[in-house]
């Protein structure tokens, strides 16, 4: 729980503004005011300490769920009112009051208290202000386990078809850079050391196909996300004759809770997507560890448009790829809000338990951090500026044995004894200070008599690129027909 500030007894608080961001109100009853009737108190005779209000409270954070709080409150209501556990009259002024609410919050009007504790007692208390014992009434067969269970399933309904719309954003653009560079050579990495040349295209396919299975995670999260616990109640659902196939249809749930044990305890839903949303984050950080790297002068393959860079302060040359290195780091942020819900699960017994009340932040977090990454790393791949003279350069020399040691095995050649050839020839070109493109056919045959003419042609990093037709390989046309086949199926 990361509710800030403390009050001590008897000490008054400044009055907040009303916005959501904005610090809340502190308990009425500890600002000199009468005494208010807490909504959950019956049970004590004593109120809580304030320092234990601040701790426990919620309220903080889980504001943001005050939409779909409410829209659950609503389709909970015109249930009760159907089933006869409220009145026409009950069910309407519930009905317009929650609006009002939603209006108040909207506008900032609304004054949070902490007193609340959460963005459920506090919709509730607000409720109760405005229409009287009816508004009492709304928590009939309800309890906040199940409640907050919905508001949280609701949320990130919405939530992750927004990352997947922002995923989808992202394989687009880079679809539309790989379509102007099927035949921009450039060497492929192994052990971050030159191996073979492929082309900027099919590199960029590479990180597509990531990033598809990426948005196959977020959907298959999508599904297990919706499923309706409103029902369960506290642990074990109600004695009251509710419809829960009725609310679940009105909020558009595919699926009811089975259990209603597993109703209000199950969290796999919201470690779908920190698992989703982890993966992600170490594809957009390995994604901008390639662009750092690419942008060094060591590399000189491309550059960064001054909109996505900063400067030093000490030194006037520098153009930092700040804004790459950040989403490198948050990739870390993102994993430790998975890991840190995979704990506090770890050791829970079943039915709710207000470690639960964690699973908030880390979720919330998650996605104000994914999402910028996504949305700021789709407009950057379009303004990338590529040297392909450098690229080019870079994907001959020894990056080709590999093609002469394929061009003997075509000839009857055993792999094993073509490797090995082609292995000690590198070995002495390097240490003569020449490269495989300053053989002469003569060359070749006295190390072979399976080499002819044609040999020599193909010592170029196009002929290479060209060659490697084969399904998922980088030619050209191989790579022109993968881009076709995602478009038809409408990734880019």
């Amino acid at each position: 729980m990361k509710a800030s500030g403390n009050h001590a007894p008897g000490k008054t608080s400044k009055p907040a503004e009303n916005s959501l961001l904005s610090p809340l109100t502190a308990p009425a009853r500890h600002r000199g005011k009468p005494k208010e009737k807490s909504l959950l108190r019956g049970r004590f005779i004593r109120s809580r300490l304030p320092d234990v209000e601040v701790f426990s409270a919620s309220l903080p954070f889980d504001r943001r769920l005050y939409r779909h709080d409410i829209q659950g409150s609503a389709a909970h209501a015109r249930m009760l009112g159907r089933v006869g556990l409220l009145t026409p009259n009950e069910t309407n002024a519930i009905a317009a009051a929650l609006k009002e609410i939603e209006r108040e919050i909207e506008s900032g009007r609304f004054r949070f208290d902490l007193a609340d504790e959460d963005i459920h007692l506090a919709v509730e208390r607000r409720l109760t202000e405005k229409i009287g014992a009816a508004g009492g009434k709304l928590h009939t067969a309800r309890s906040r386990n199940d409640q907050v269970a919905l508001d949280l399933r609701l949320y990130l309904r919405d939530e992750i078809s927004s990352v997947i719309h922002l995923l989808r954003a992202l394989v687009r653009s880079l679809g539309a850079v790989a379509r102007h560079h099927l035949e921009t050579v450039m060497p492929g990495y192994t052990h971050l050391q030159r191996a073979q040349p492929i082309s900027l295209a099919h590199h960029l396919l590479a990180h597509i196909e990531m990033l598809e299975r990426d948005r196959e995670r977020f959907e298959q999260a999508l599904v297990r996300t919706d499923v309706m616990p409103l029902g369960a109640g506290a642990i074990a659902a109600t004695t009251l004759p509710i419809d829960r196939k009725a609310v679940a249809r009105e909020l558009g749930f595919k699926q009811i809770a089975a259990n209603s044990v597993d109703a209000v305890s199950d969290r796999d839903f919201a470690l779908d997507f920190l698992a989703a949303a982890a993966i992600l984050a170490i594809h957009l950080s390995r994604m901008a560890e390639e662009i750092i790297l690419w942008t060094t002068a060591e590399f000189g393959f491309a550059e960064l448009p001054d909109e996505f860079c900063t400067g030093s302060s000490m030194m006037p040359q520098k153009k930092n790829p700040d804004l790459l290195e950040l989403i490198r780091g948050k990739s870390g942020r993102v994993t430790g809000n998975l890991v840190a819900l995979l704990t506090v699960l770890k050791a829970l017994p079943l039915g709710y338990n207000s470690d639960l009340q964690e699973d908030k932040e880390s979720v919330f977090d998650t996605l104000d951090t994914l999402k910028p990454m996504l949305s700021l790393m789709a407009q950057l791949w379009p303004r990338i500026t590529f040297n392909t003279e450098a690229m080019g350069a870079a994907a001959g020399g020894f990056a080709l044995a590999t093609d002469l040691a394929e061009y003997l095995v075509r000839r009857g050649v055993p792999f094993r004894q073509a490797h090995e050839t082609v292995g000690a020839l590198v070995r002495e070109l390097s240490a003569a200070g020449r490269t495989l493109s300053e053989l002469t056919l003569a060359e070749l045959q006295n190390l072979s008599p399976a080499f002819q003419a044609d040999a020599l042609k193909m010592l170029t990093p196009e002929h290479s690129l060209r060659a490697r037709k084969v399904v998922g390989g980088p030619a050209p046309e191989t790579v022109r027909r993968r881009l076709a086949e995602l478009a038809h199926r409408r990734v880019l």
